[in-house]
């Protein structure tokens, strides 16, 4: 059923379900974002002309970044409905060789861009969480010691939980979430009610003013009014969950209107009160109302990090059918919903690095410098790619493509700079770690494709060993044998060294291949290509989108007729273990193929990636050196 024809009731689920997990990061910003706006190291006061400034900064930060760039613009370039900076580089990929090395450029453009939110997956539950606890000082410094324990607390049940899944939970997101849009709303009237002078930050000429009258300082003020836009590629991302019509329908209905009451409120009591730029955003709550309001606070962070932990494990995901990552362990936490999903190996680590960064900065505001470079710069990114999308692929009219470009291009860039000089103040984190990712992935893809090539050109081609098979055919033994196989032209050398050593062939054989496309998901009509080589002999293609999970025995189960019987108890499947060694053959730097070897060593196998009956496997051990 298409957006356009969404019954009601369908729009509305959908509608409330998109508050509580698309909006979690961007619904939380309030917390923080206003105060680091006039942090100390900018060196702008908060005079109410500056307040206005930053104010109307805020605004139409909201509405040109979110409004109109995500919402409007990007949110355009769905790969078959999916959205995200991975699937946004699978519309750039080279269809073939002939496409040059441009598009590969990009292609590389989209990876790091990729690699850039693993940062942010680190950053954004210790700021959010960390930030909602320290609304206990407000009440009382008696709680200040506590502060940092209750967040490492929350952080262990939080990653704790991820096992569960958040099918249980997650039904309590919209509601919850919509509680808490309420609040800032209510929150925020409750200022402006008092100081109503405070809507006139509507206006843009506050912030071209406030450049003028702070220049330098002004513009890296910025830095922290990009912090009110994070969480903007969340939108795009989780599209394909919930699709674009909810998507809007909430941020202009709901999410928009109280983000811009809670700004506006912090600024009139900001106004009025100078000295409560400490903490605006809980100072505005009156005093019987604090501690339900850090309750409420801790809660939304909670869920602002699992929508984001989420979709760190659905990017490697991604990544990893699209062989930029080795295989990992991936468990289904729900029996209906495929986006349900648990990498505990991602899931550890982005504990470990939280833990660490909170104890390493121990306040929000330190963390907060160390937010928003790697953002920024996937924000660049995916312009870019966005452009190269709009360009070639709807062939829209060049002049209108370079003119939004360059408008988007000054917009980011702008925030870009501006974040810049927080890279010697924590912002080197999330780049550090988005280089590491980089490496990895760049480094897994290219082994593969060199291992992949040096395959072939061992492998024995099917036009000569079907002959061979005819003229000097083996024992047959009763039922099926599956090869995998990631050639999907060649001789399965696990095939090779079975005759070798074994003597003998099953009845039935099936060379298997699984091929990765650049789109989510597949159509069940394009799901396989089988071709019958003779012999008994079988070659099936079964074709997977990168959103998707693959279970050989299930999808074989559905197969089209090709002659074969897939029996649970006859059927054995066959594959290669190779162990993958460094050496002096040319290729990779060696520093790379033994972190490629290493990663092949602790590469989760075929047979729990492919969901394959291990009683019924067999592996057949070889040796190479890339």
């Amino acid at each position: 059923m298409s957006e356009s024809t969404t019954p009601r009731n369908r729009l509305l689920g959908l509608s409330l379900a998109a508050v509580g997990v698309v909006y979690g990061d961007i619904g939380t910003s309030p917390i923080y974002a206003l105060r680091e706006s006039f942090h100390a190291s900018h060196g702008v006061p908060a005079t109410p002309e500056n307040v206005l400034g930053v104010l109307s900064l805020i605004v139409w930060s909201l509405i040109l970044v979110i409004s109109v760039k995500y919402l409007f613009l990007v949110m355009r370039a769905d790969n078959e409905g999916e959205g995200g900076v991975i699937a946004l580089t699978a519309l750039v990929m080279p269809r073939n060789a002939s496409e040059g090395d441009r598009q590969r450029l990009l292609v590389l453009v989209g990876l790091f861009g990729a690699a850039l939110l693993y940062g942010d997956s680190m950053i954004t539950p210790a700021i959010s969480v960390l930030s909602a606890m320290e609304g206990l000082e407000v009440a009382t410094p008696a709680f200040e010691p506590y502060v940092i324990p209750a967040t490492l607390a929350i952080l262990l049940v939080l990653f704790s939980a991820q096992s569960r899944g958040t099918a249980r939970v997650g039904a309590f997101f919209g509601p919850v979430m919509l509680v808490w849009f309420g609040t800032l709303a209510v929150l925020g009237v409750h200022q402006i009610l008092h100081h109503p002078g405070v809507l006139a930050a509507v206006s843009p000429h506050h912030a071209v003013r406030f450049f003028l009258d702070n220049r330098f300082g002004g513009f890296l003020v910025l830095g922290s009014v990009f912090l009110v836009v994070t969480g903007g590629e969340g939108l795009y991302a989780d599209m394909g969950h919930f699709g674009k019509r909810p998507i809007r329908l909430t941020w202009f209905s709901v999410v928009m209107p109280a983000l811009l009451l809670n700004y506006f409120g912090q600024g009139a009591l900001v106004i009025a009160d100078p000295a409560a730029l400490r903490q605006p955003f809980f100072l505005m709550a009156p005093r019987w109302a604090l501690y339900p309001l850090v309750a409420m606070t801790a809660v939304a962070t909670v869920i602002a990090s699992q929508a984001v932990i989420s979709g760190a494990f659905s990017l490697t995901r991604q990544a990893v059918h699209l062989h930029y990552l080795p295989r990992l362990r991936i468990l289904h936490t729900s029996e209906t919903q495929q986006g349900q999903i648990y990498l505990p190996g991602v899931n550890w680590t982005l504990m470990v690095a939280c833990i660490l960064l909170v104890m390493g900065f121990e306040s929000s505001s330190r963390l907060a410098a160390a937010y928003g470079v790697a953002v920024t710069t996937d924000m660049v990114f995916t312009t870019i790619l966005f452009a190269v999308v709009a360009a070639q692929r709807w062939r829209w009219n060049p002049i209108l493509v370079v003119a939004l470009t360059a408008g988007l291009l000054v917009i980011d860039l702008c925030f870009w700079g501006a974040n810049l000089p927080k890279i010697p103040h924590g912002g080197w984190f999330p780049l550090l770690v988005a280089a590491l990712m980089f490496t990895l992935m760049t480094t897994w893809k290219t082994g593969r494709q060199i291992l992949a090539h040096r395959l072939r050109r061992r492998a024995l081609p099917v036009d000569l060993f079907i002959p061979d098979v005819r003229t000097n055919p083996p024992p047959r033994v009763p039922g099926t044998a599956v090869y995998m196989d990631s050639s999907p032209t060649g001789t399965p050398p696990a095939l090779l060294h079975n005759l070798k050593h074994n003597r003998v062939l099953h009845e039935h054989v099936v060379f298997l291949t699984v091929l990765t496309e650049d789109v989510p998901r597949v159509a069940d009509d394009d799901r396989f290509e089988i071709l019958d080589l003779g012999e008994g002999i079988v070659r099936i293609r079964i074709h997977a989108g990168f959103a998707e999970a693959v279970d050989i025995p299930a999808l074989l189960a559905r197969c089209p007729s090709a002659g074969v019987p897939f029996d649970a108890m006859t059927t054995s499947y066959f594959l290669g273990r190779e162990r993958v060694i460094a050496g002096s053959r040319r290729g990779m730097a060696l520093w790379r193929e033994h972190v490629f070897a290493a990663m092949a060593r602790n590469s989760t196998g075929v047979t729990t990636h492919y969901h394959l009956p291990p009683n019924r496997v067999i592996e057949l051990g070889m040796q190479l050196e890339i």
